[in-house]
């Protein structure tokens, strides 16, 4: 899979047989805070519409492993991500790899 993490967008793709749609952000605005309450509300209505439209699909949010690490690891934003449920895929933007899956 290729991961643009500059450009925002969702993309559909299959893993184990299962399909999944990604929403792919960049967390590069002026506030990591304020890309997490969108990303938040992002998912929340994709995720609304896909039960309606995909239900077969699971969506997960795609972020760069440099991110994770210096962000999303945090303990308030663990206890944020745990609460929502928010799946991710944790993608090495210079690899273009997926180097985690975290349900």
């Amino acid at each position: 899979m290729y991961a643009d993490l500059g450009a925002e967008r969702p993309i559909a793709v299959e893993r184990d047989g299962l399909k999944l749609v990604v929403e792919v952000k960049s967390f590069i605005g002026a506030s990591k805070i304020q890309d997490l309450k969108e990303a938040l509300g992002q998912y929340d209505i994709y995720r609304y519409l896909l039960e309606e439209t995909a239900p077969d699909r699971k969506l997960y949010v795609a972020i760069n492993a440099i991110t994770h690490k210096s962000f999303f690891t945090q303990d308030v934003i663990q206890l944020i991500l745990q609460k929502h449920q928010l799946p991710l895929i944790v993608v090495d933007t210079e690899t273009e790899e997926i180097t985690q899956w975290i349900n």
